[in-house]
């Protein structure tokens, strides 16, 4: 009897163990950790997984075929993540079973809901959960990675994506329990789990922007080749989510209108309207007629309802009180900041100089402020921008009586200092109506590219106008210049 009683404990150990070495494949192996972007937390758990696959999909790419506005500045919700998971080539399966709702008062509701994930973990399919980040009193809601489950400690095995060192963490099943049901409200609780389930071979990676190459003339002659990625959707969304965590305290709106972000106190209805109607229509102008090359980095404008806001705004985007009451543009914020109440045209203007650095940064600033100052006031003509009489002419055509007016080669040779620094209204002024004259006489696009294409030998521009103009006389160009000027009008 005793051989037979220890025969049967020994028979029971070996069958014990193999149940635990069955049970200790709840292990998906080889899954890197990845850190996700702010809010990224369900497209990194993606990313993960796809990694493992070989298979190079990013969390921004995640992001972007998921559809969200990047307006909203968060990442994926459940809705957007499964539509991602679909657009990336995952079955999705029963849609309904990836939200499911148990009972507060029944446990074993959620326990099937577990076990039906312990289940897919022995298929080898992960899963990603929404769940509480912790037991706090105001945890948010975020995605983890479940890879498998210990049954022999009683542990939930999973990636982190919010913090380092994030692959194959433990969590003890009571508190997974614990978090994972979002209680929404007393007596139903949502339970949502959406399982990876892929075929290598059918995932649809997405497409990528092209790296951008583009060759510069620099200051001292030589061609230079930049090459950056132009920013994407997921991108604009993590610069909204920023300015929205460093301006929480505001009343702000924001809309992503490429290459911009364009933020303001301003209503929704209006702040679009110019997003749409003004900034959309001054880019989509500039680079059909003159650029190649969008702003490699994401801008923001600020466009504020009043002069007040403008002023309070300046101080703390820049830390320094405006010194113009219309608007500017700052490269050190990467911002342009309007007083929107004072119109359009000063944020017309500011547009301009972003797209001459991208594309002609060492441009003379005699051009750079004459073709902003040119579309102030602009309209489309034949389907190109074109600039019209503004307020500036009626102080041109006081220092063309005054003789006060320097001629064209020394205005195309001051340096910043010179051209800031003077009677900077007339500089700006004299530049403009030179470049509205060229406008009119069908000859301004042919000048710029044979400018910038002439840098390297004529860094001024002012060998360019005098071949563009066809001028043997650029003394009498000037007098006729200015006859022109004088039989102009606004409004």
């Amino acid at each position: 009897m005793k051989k037979i009683f220890f025969l049967l404990i020994s028979l029971a150990s070996l069958l014990c163990c193999a149940q635990d070495a069955v049970e200790k494949k709840y292990l998906i192996e080889g899954v890197p950790a990845v850190l996700q972007r702010y809010d990224f937390c369900g497209e990194a758990c993606v990313e993960m997984y796809l990694k493992k696959l070989g298979v190079n999909v990013t969390q921004d790419d995640v992001f972007n075929v998921s559809g969200l506005d990047p307006s909203l500045g968060r990442g994926c919700y459940t809705r957007e993540l499964v539509k991602a998971l679909g657009n990336l080539g995952f079955n999705l399966g029963d849609a309904s079973k990836i939200c499911s709702t148990v009972k507060a008062s029944n446990s074993r509701e959620l326990d099937t809901c577990f076990n039906s994930m312990l289940a897919d973990l022995k298929a080898g399919k992960p899963s990603i959960v929404c769940m509480h980040y912790d037991d706090s009193a105001k945890s948010t809601e975020h995605f983890r990675l479940i890879l498998g489950y210990d049954p022999g400690t009683g542990e939930v095995i999973y990636n982190e994506p919010a913090e380092d060192n994030g692959a194959y963490r433990k969590m003890k099943k009571d508190l997974f329990l614990k978090l994972w049901p979002l209680k929404y409200s007393a007596d139903e609780w949502t339970v949502i789990r959406m399982v990876l389930d892929v075929d290598k071979a059918k995932v649809k990676v997405p497409e990528r922007k092209a790296v951008q190459a583009k060759k510069i003339i620099s200051k001292t002659g030589t061609e230079e080749e930049v090459r950056t990625i132009p920013p994407s959707n997921a991108d604009f969304a993590q610069k909204v989510s920023e300015l929205k965590r460093k301006y929480a305290k505001k009343k702000l709106n924001y809309v992503v209108e490429p290459p911009f972000i364009v933020v303001g106190n301003l209503d929704t209805v209006s702040l679009k309207d110019f997003s749409e109607k003004t900034v959309r229509w001054t880019v989509k102008m500039l680079m059909k007629s003159y650029f190649q090359y969008y702003p490699t980095k994401i801008l923001t404008i600020w466009l504020l309802k009043d002069a007040d806001s403008f002023s309070e705004y300046c101080k703390l985007v820049t830390g320094n009180e405006p010194h113009t009451p219309y608007g500017f543009y700052s490269p050190q914020n990467d911002c342009l900041i309007m007083n929107i109440a004072t119109g359009g045209g000063t944020l017309v203007h500011e547009i301009v100089h972003p797209f001459i650095e991208a594309n002609f940064p060492d441009c003379p600033p005699w051009f750079n402020e004459g073709i902003g100052s040119l579309y102030e006031q602009c309209r489309e003509k034949n389907g190109e921008i074109a600039g019209m009489t503004n307020w500036r002419l009626a102080g041109l055509q006081k220092a063309i009586k005054r003789n006060d007016l320097p001629d064209f080669e020394t205005l195309c040779g001051y340096n910043s200092l010179e051209f800031y620094g003077g009677e900077k209204g007339d500089n700006y002024a004299q530049s403009r109506y030179l470049l509205y004259y060229l406008q009119e006489k069908g000859l301004l696009v042919k000048y710029y590219k044979e400018f910038h294409d002439n840098f390297k030998n004529d860094p001024t521009g002012y060998k360019s106008l005098v071949k563009v103009l066809g001028a043997k006389d650029m003394k009498q160009f000037k007098e006729d210049w200015q006859k022109y000027v004088m039989k102009l009008t606004f409004p």
